[in-house]
């Protein structure tokens, strides 16, 4: 099942998306507050709720606004770096060369606010002066449907709602020179997600295809990343194992569980985006998620 989060006629909604793509079917209004997206409905469902009645009347997809589907998460997202062994070559001299050399000895993890989330086709905002090493990350997040704390990786899979497509924005110049990541990862707008959430019965996330193309301004769109999660580090139940020692996890939460091998920083000389660049990225059984990079006036 794929479930949305849209606007419609200045509404905003959470629905069903049919199988062929072409339609979404709301939920039925009065059951939860849709203005926190897909949330209201996951802690429903994790407290033994059914999946809610629908209004019956379905939707052209090409007529509504896909939101993300989590457009305020509950708290800051969990994100993971160095989880695929060619990016962790790419990249070892520069935003991981402070850290432990054994690329498999712990995941390194970090935030990004929940206020830098922005939807498909969204414009991504590149902020001039304070940065121009603005990279692409490529990722598929993981949301938590059932919480819990020091949750076993035997369990793991058990604890995950379902999927969806993160971009994991990036001020490269920025996320080196605090050390710490998370304010060159929190920018406005750097957290493209979407198109929707697919349910973890209908996805096999631990063997899917990742890639994304960067597309310049009247220029040919270009495949940057191309690689399959089977190849994560860290897989997806030992993420949650992680993030879940000491700290709980609430249904909602979301885990970006990191990027291939092909982000702009790792070529030489470096691929920055650039004003009218478009960023798409696509994941198998996911769909795909799209957005625009646009120069700020300030």
């Amino acid at each position: 099942m794929r479930i949305a989060t849209f606007s419609h006629q200045g509404r905003r909604r959470v629905g069903v998306v049919s199988r062929d793509g072409t339609t979404v079917t709301p939920f039925r209004s009065e059951m939860f507050d849709a203005a926190l997206g897909a949330l209201p409905l996951i802690e429903r469902m994790a407290g033994g709720a059914a999946l809610p009645a629908t209004d019956g009347h379905p939707l052209a997809l090409a007529e509504v606004q896909l939101d993300a589907p989590l457009p305020r998460p509950r708290r800051n997202l969990f994100c993971v770096g160095r989880n695929y062994h060619a990016h962790a070559k790419e990249l070892r001299d520069s935003v991981f060369k402070n850290h432990n050399a054994n690329a498999e000895a712990w995941p390194i993890v970090f935030t990004k606010v929940p206020e830098c989330v922005v939807g498909p086709d969204a414009e991504v905002r590149l902020p001039g002066a304070i940065s121009r090493q603005i990279d692409y990350e490529a990722e598929v997040g993981i949301v938590i449907g059932r919480g819990g704390r020091n949750i076993a990786r035997s369990e793991a899979m058990a604890h995950i709602f379902g999927y969806t497509i993160v971009n994991d924005v990036t001020a490269r110049d920025v996320q080196i020179r605090h050390q710490q990541w998370d304010l060159g990862k929190s920018f406005d707008t750097f957290c493209p997600m979407g198109p929707w959430i697919v349910t973890a019965d209908e996805l096999d996330a631990t063997d899917t295809r990742v890639r994304c193309w960067v597309t310049p301004a009247g220029g040919a769109s270009e495949l940057r990343q191309d690689a399959r999660t089977r190849d994560l580090i860290f897989d997806i139940a030992t993420l949650i194992e992680t993030c879940s020692r000491g700290i709980t996890l609430y249904p909602g939460d979301l885990i970006a569980t990191g990027t291939p091998a092909g982000v702009g920083m790792g070529y030489d000389p470096p691929r920055w985006l650039q004003h009218g660049d478009v960023v798409r990225i696509e994941v198998d059984g996911l769909g795909s998620l799209s957005n625009r990079f646009v120069q700020e006036d300030k």
